[in-house]
């Protein structure tokens, strides 16, 4: 199945999010057909493509006309980018939605409503050419970051856990991406599901020569599988050009906390040469 031409004049599509995750799609178009709106799963480096998503189009709004779908929190989508599609029957041609309104009030304070696991998030956006998307995750357990304080060459994170709960023996690590066996571990401060841990730089430098990355986990309990840190539950769907933290120098290091392009958070190591 093709894809029709992605011009100005492509349909558009509103979409409303609720606070229970349910996303309302309109599209202004008539039609005496079977017209669907298709989700399609963009292909993620070695890893098998979901199927599509497809959601049946409706008339709603009496004589105003248009058509309506409705993605319901359930079932979950598999968690990467899902592009926005009009079938105006259901062997046509897909034709890529541009973005109307983005009703995404609900999702503003996402991060104080306790979740369940598996953490499902859904954040429409809009892509770099101009069409409509969703930003989706999914994940057993998640540790949404809050504030995040940069002082006297330390980091202290504010989080709360979802999914899952906090031990006594529960930690916060930072692993070196390029050696999975290298982390730090750092003693956590709670109080029910809310945590924060304080990491100082200088720990983090000279571990290995050159530049470094050190990606952030939770680890609820000694025998629990680790739990990202990141910033998954709000209106953002890209936060890494959003959020900007400044570089402090440690040493003979610049060191830099980040988010990355999935929303985790990160620190960046650079060697001051």
């Amino acid at each position: 199945m093709s894809t029709a031409a992605q011009g100005a004049g492509a349909p558009r599509a509103h979409c409303t999010v609720d606070a229970d995750g349910r996303t309302t799609f309109r599209v202004a178009l008539r039609s005496a057909g079977r017209p669907r709106l298709a989700l399609v799963p963009r292909t993620r480096k070695n890893a098998p493509e979901p199927p599509t998503h497809l959601l049946d189009l409706e008339p709603h709004g009496g004589d105003e006309g248009g058509l309506r779908a409705v993605l319901d929190p359930l079932p979950a989508l598999a968690e990467g980018r899902w592009d926005a599609y009009l079938m105006r029957e259901p062997d046509a041609v897909r034709e890529r939605l541009r973005p109307g309104l983005r009703d995404l009030r609900a999702l503003v304070d996402g991060s104080l409503r306790e979740r369940p696991s598996p953490v499902a998030v859904r954040v429409p956006y809009v892509t770099k050419d101009g069409f409509l998307a969703v930003r989706a995750w999914l994940r057993a357990a998640h540790a949404e970051a809050g504030r995040l304080d940069l002082a006297d060459g330390t980091m202290t994170v504010h989080a709360r856990l979802h999914g899952a709960e906090l031990s006594d023996d529960a930690a916060a690590l930072l692993r070196l991406r390029s050696d999975r066996s290298t982390t730090c571990s750092f003693p956590l401060r709670t109080e029910g599901g809310v945590f924060s841990f304080t990491a100082p730089f200088g720990e983090l430098t000279g571990r290995t020569p050159g530049d470094q990355v050190w990606d952030a986990f939770l680890r609820p309990a000694a025998d629990a599988p680790l739990v990202r840190i990141g910033r998954l539950l709000d209106d953002l769907a890209d936060r890494k050009t959003v959020c900007v933290y400044p570089a402090l120098t440690v040493g003979e290091a610049v060191v830099r906390p980040y988010y990355t392009v999935d929303n985790d958070l990160a620190v960046e190591v650079t060697a001051v040469h």
